[in-house]
């Protein structure tokens, strides 16, 4: 389960959502580590969102039970009134992020393989060529593409160019 830190202070890449409705689409889609959310809550009350639990998830150690973290979190979202996503439809943003990040270099292509993404559940061509192209684990970039990774890599980049060009799949503002 590859994880991504929704803060990425240094990502030239900024999401067009706040922090804490991002964190809980990608929470959805497993996404984020539990250690990352109190950051998140942090910067949701730096921007103005306030509730007691959302204070009470800021205050909570990266190190502290990942499962109260959760619940934490959870009772932080619903006192704000966001509503998690379904699982199916946080994957797919959570794709659609993934090629966002690698077309604008944040991802290489060590990193985008992986066998996660071959269970998601794709609706658009784009998502479906973007899939395709990922390998399901490091060892097969080379066994697959043997000599030719530049073409992949051109494919690949196209692949994700499209996807990221097609309507939003995302949480609502």
């Amino acid at each position: 389960m590859a994880m991504d830190d929704t803060s990425e202070p240094d990502s030239p890449v900024r999401s067009a959502y706040p922090p804490l409705l991002e964190a809980a689409w990608l929470y959805q889609a497993d996404q984020v580590c539990p250690e990352d959310l109190p950051m998140t809550a942090a910067q949701a009350l730096a921007v103005g969102m306030d509730t007691p639990t959302l204070c009470e998830l800021a205050c909570l150690p990266r190190h502290a039970d990942p499962r109260d973290i959760r619940d934490t979190f959870e009772q932080a979202l619903e006192e704000l009134g966001i509503i998690l996503p379904d699982h199916h439809m946080a994957r797919r943003y959570a794709l659609r992020r993934l090629a966002t990040r690698f077309t604008a270099r944040e991802v290489d292509l060590a990193e985008l393989a992986s066998d996660e993404w071959s269970d998601v559940e794709v609706e658009t061509a784009e998502e479906q060529a973007f899939v395709a192209l990922l390998p399901p684990c490091s060892c097969c970039i080379e066994y697959t593409l043997g000599l030719d990774e530049a073409a992949w890599k051109a494919q690949l980049q196209v692949a994700a160019c499209a996807l990221v060009s097609q309507s939003t799949v995302g949480p609502p503002f």
